[in-house]
C-alpha cells in the first residue's frame, strides 16, 4: 500500500476497524475523509507523497 494511502486509513480508523473492515473498500470510502483524500490523490502522480493530517479522534 503506498504510505499516504496507508497513512490516510490510520488517521481515520482504529485499528480495531481496520481489522473488522480493512478489505471493504466501500465501507472505506464511507467515510468522508477517506473520500475525499482519494477524489484528490487519484489526481496526482504515482510517485506522489505528502504528509497527512493526524488522527482525528
Amino acid at each position: 500500500m503506498h504510505p499516504i494511502c496507508q497513512q490516510t486509513l490510520i488517521a481515520n480508523f482504529t485499528n480495531s476497524e481496520l481489522e473488522r473492515n480493512g478489505m471493504d473498500v466501500d465501507g472505506l470510502l464511507a467515510n468522508a475523509n477517506v473520500r475525499k483524500f482519494v477524489d484528490w490523490v487519484a489526481k496526482k502522480d504515482p510517485d506522489f507523497t505528502a504528509t497527512t493530517a493526524r488522527k482525528q479522534r
